[in-house]
């Protein structure tokens, strides 16, 4: 894995580390883990019924380009370390991908 995402078939599969409750949202660039790269990103919504899962997928749809219906959250659900699963043209989703880092 890459960058600290790989691609699958129908898409790419993204590792992020998530903060719920920030004062601030958005995208925090790439982490180093001990497991690889991550990309940091800050919601507002607390971890409470998957709203913050939710708010990942949206402000990871608003970055990528895609819709939310894209993004799922595919390891982590209860955790901050997660990996998502974006559906698209995965060279496409790679480029934009570039651009973060």
């Amino acid at each position: 894995m890459r960058g600290g995402w790989r691609a699958v078939e129908g898409g790419v599969e993204l590792r992020v580390k998530a903060q719920p409750k920030a004062r601030r949202a958005g995208l925090q660039g790439w982490i180093a883990a001990p497991d690889g790269p991550r990309l940091k990103l800050a919601v507002h919504e607390a971890p409470e019924d998957g709203r913050a899962n939710k708010a990942i997928c949206a402000l990871l749809a608003g970055a990528l380009h895609v819709p939310p219906s894209a993004i799922t959250v595919v390891q982590g659900a209860t955790s901050r370390e997660k990996t998502c699963r974006i559906l698209g043209d995965s060279a496409r989703l790679h480029e934009t991908l570039e651009g973060l880092a």
